[in-house]
């Protein structure tokens, strides 16, 4: 991907702005322009019929009355929860606009038909390739249908059946075209949505039989052809009957007589006034100098003899739709100049760059959106907290595109009398802004040269703006709410009295709700504990487990005893990891989690099996001794919120979000155990065990997993205040994000600053 910047020049005289990129939505008056014109087609297409059906249309409307349906649901019946489908459309009824099936052979499917998988497969929802090579060996990335028989009406009669049974509830329209046929993908997609879809159609370029007569018409297949969803519905059952009675070498001409035979249905150019351009390409026809008319307009050109020449070809037309989409940026640039003169503002109310929207504006301290100071080698805000780190990577490389962007909008705008050459950067800055993208303000130390060749020093403060583009939604493997949820709690003889506490918020977050959940609580006994004459830590525990069974009959509470001496989080887990499938979703949790319906669903859509393991970030309140309390209505303003804690449970700052700890997390049986499987190829023998003394298992997935780790904060995650026993058997890193979480725990900086002068008030007296 590419990116294109705005960019301005800082002056004591007025600035003026250049984009060179835009995306805003229509004005006004573009809208009633083309209502305008709707009105007018639809008055040209049929006068006074098309009002009458207009009439029509509105009487409908006037008898339609709406009836609401109240709810009821039947106590008698035991509730089932509903479950809702990933996407909105899928309850609609919803389908995608258009699917392109590419007609390929054995020759031709390494060569052409990888080069329009690369020219057009990014524009379109579906794209496949129809083969009869029987075991054709499928190129990267590309979907390969062999239905093992070249012959031309074969090969065609699959393709339709296949397309009816797959595809044929799920997209409205069909193109089907062969692999030496470039098309321009972005004007067939806007053909396919201005036609209705409620009609048969059978759309591409009209070539007459030979013999025939003039109504009947079939569509050329070197330039693809449209077909509607109902006029393959109405095509499936004549498919065998057209196979049998009708003997053509081409499959486009077989098609064409298939459905006037059996649906008197012929090819047309033309429908609803849009028309299917089309270009025949003549041999050693250069694409780059082609001018006509009908070659800049065309939908598809044909015959392509090779892949450079479909790449080529790909070349000219995305350059033409480069300057089509900067003439429009333009047009559209002065409709607003013009728009802004008119409101009350006047031009003082233009934003820079032009349509795009103006700069965050922050409510509060709080909401100021920080810039962060770099140089052509270093960064000073560094993820770490560092103070200094080096510029590397894409940081490095975004500074890099953007000081040279910088350099060519400057000799851009004054060559040929200056020319400038870039000595060094002397201070840049740089802030993501959500409503615009990324700011950039670079001081650059730059050589002017006149046309007489003289130079000087100068230094120059510019402004750049990387704008964000189309959002777009990215690919991620297919999970539902429906998948069980496997908690697991490891409790040692210290954590044992605040066990009730948990299961009592288990019985009411997951229980009462009926969620679709498993607990396991693993008790964890030290080398002298619950042998023989010693008491039993966890019988308490026990009880409480035997108390929710007896609550809930059909409810299990399943737990495991082990023995170890200094048990850590990945020994425990392995120990766990063997008593359940490979397809398990474990919820790893501590004495202090509270479960909940929401947190189990998010655990369930961020955890991804061969993907995404996902550890939550809790809510952690601070101490209660050093928290104060809300002050009365009117006693005047609350102190500010502390860094990290969350504004909407007071004011006062009752606690934070804990970003050091890690023991809670949501993950598969079959990626932990592969996690697993390449620590132990790693790391062998004593080296393995002295790890696994120092390592949480979201540091397994993070050293030893392909997998993409997700850490986000969980707001339905809240804990109690509690001080974590931070082992000394842990890894330094560990033991320092242990300590640094109690000691970041206890309470804000307001918090802890009155409390030390309270404790110094009393000793001085």
């Amino acid at each position: 991907s590419w990116f294109q910047f705005f960019f301005l020049l800082l002056r004591p005289e007025k600035a003026s702005p250049i984009g060179v990129k835009l995306v805003v939505g229509c004005s006004s008056a573009g809208q009633e322009f083309r209502d305008q014109q709707l009105v007018s087609r639809l008055g040209a297409a049929g006068g006074p019929q098309s009002l009458d059906s207009r009439t029509q249309l509105d009487q409908s409307d006037e008898d339609f009355k709406p009836r609401i349906v109240p709810y009821y649901r039947d106590p008698n019946k035991p509730y089932k929860k509903v479950l809702r489908t990933r996407y909105i459309q899928t309850e609609l009824g919803s389908r995608e606009r258009l699917l392109v099936a590419v007609l390929t052979s054995r020759a031709t499917l390494s060569t052409l038909a990888v080069a329009v998988n690369r020219t057009v497969a990014h524009h379109f929802p579906r794209l496949l390739y129809f083969t009869g090579q029987r075991g054709a060996r499928t190129p990267a990335g590309m979907q390969v249908v062999s239905h093992g028989d070249e012959r031309p009406a074969w090969l065609m009669s699959e393709t339709l059946r296949h397309l009816h049974t797959h595809f044929g509830a799920d997209y409205d329209w069909f193109f089907i075209m062969q692999d030496d046929t470039y098309v321009q993908a972005p004007r067939l997609a806007a053909l396919a949505g201005h036609l209705s879809i409620n009609q048969d159609l059978y759309l591409g370029r009209a070539e007459e039989f030979i013999g025939a007569g003039e109504q009947a018409r079939y569509c050329h297949g070197g330039f693809g052809y449209l077909l509607s969803r109902s006029l393959l519905l109405r095509l499936r059952p004549h498919l065998d009957g057209c196979r049998g009675d009708i003997l053509s070498a081409r499959p486009d001409e077989w098609l064409g007589r298939c459905l006037i035979d059996s649906l008197g249905i012929g090819c047309v150019s033309q429908h609803q006034g849009q028309r299917y351009r089309s270009f025949e390409l003549a041999k050693n026809r250069d694409p780059e100098t082609e001018s006509s008319l009908a070659f800049l307009s065309a939908f598809a050109v044909h015959p392509v003899s090779e892949g450079t020449l479909m790449y080529r070809l790909h070349k000219r037309f995305s350059a033409l739709e480069l300057e089509r989409a900067y003439s429009e940026i333009e047009q559209l640039q002065a409709q607003i100049r013009n728009l802004t003169a008119l409101t009350p503002e006047g031009e003082a109310g233009l934003s820079w760059p032009l349509g795009l929207p103006a700069p965050f504006t922050p409510h509060s301290r709080f909401e100021v959106l920080g810039w962060d100071y770099f140089t052509e080698q270093h960064t000073f805000s560094c993820v770490d907290g560092a103070p200094k780190c080096p510029l590397q990577g894409a940081s490095r490389a975004d500074v890099g595109d953007a000081v040279e962007t910088a350099l060519e909008q400057l000799n851009r705008r004054y060559q040929p009398r200056l020319r400038f050459q870039k000595q060094r950067l002397l201070n840049g800055y740089r802030r993501f802004d959500p409503a615009r993208g990324m700011e950039y303000t670079l001081d650059l130390l730059l050589e002017a040269v006149t046309q007489r060749g003289h130079r000087r020093a100068l230094a120059r403060r510019v402004s750049l703006l990387r704008p964000l583009s189309r959002v777009e939604i990215l690919p991620m493997p297919y999970v539902t709410e429906a998948t069980r949820v496997q908690l697991v709690l490891p409790l040692q003889a210290a954590e044992a009295a605040a066990a009730p506490a948990f299961l009592e918020a288990f019985a009411a977050g997951v229980l009462e709700p009926r969620e679709h959940a498993l607990l396991t609580l693993l008790l964890v006994y030290g080398p002298r504990e619950g042998g023989r004459g010693a008491p039993d830590p966890f019988v308490g525990v026990k009880a409480a487990a035997a108390e929710l069974e007896r609550r809930y009959p059909g409810t299990r509470l399943a737990w495991l005893a082990v023995r170890a001496e200094a048990p850590s989080q990945v020994r425990l887990m392995d120990v766990v990891s063997k008593k359940h499938p490979v397809d398990t979703l474990f919820f790893l949790a501590t004495v202090w989690t509270r479960p909940g319906p929401e947190v189990l669903n998010r655990c369930r859509m961020n955890a991804i099996s061969g993907w995404q393991a996902f550890f939550p970030v809790h809510f952690q309140e601070f101490n209660p001794a050093l928290a104060p309390q809300r002050p009365p209505p009117g006693a005047g303003p609350d102190p500010p919120s502390p860094p990290g804690a969350d504004p909407a449970r007071g004011a006062a700052g009752g606690g934070r979000f804990d970003r050091q700890a890690s023991a809670e997390g949501c993950f598969y049986n079959a990626d932990y155990l592969a996690a697993r499987a390449r620590l132990a190829a790693d790391l062998a023998g004593q080296e393995e065990e002295e790890a696994l003394e120092g390592l949480e298992v979201m540091d397994v997935f993070l050293r030893f997993s392909g997998l993409h780790l997700f850490r986000a904060v969980e707001p339905g995650l809240v804990q109690k205040f509690s001080l974590r026993d931070c082992s000394p058997r842990l890894s330094e890193e560990l033991y320092h994000r242990c300590r640094l979480s109690n000691l970041e725990g206890l309470g804000g900086r307001a918090q802890l600053a009155m409390a030390l002068f309270e404790q110094e008030q009393a000793n001085s007296t």
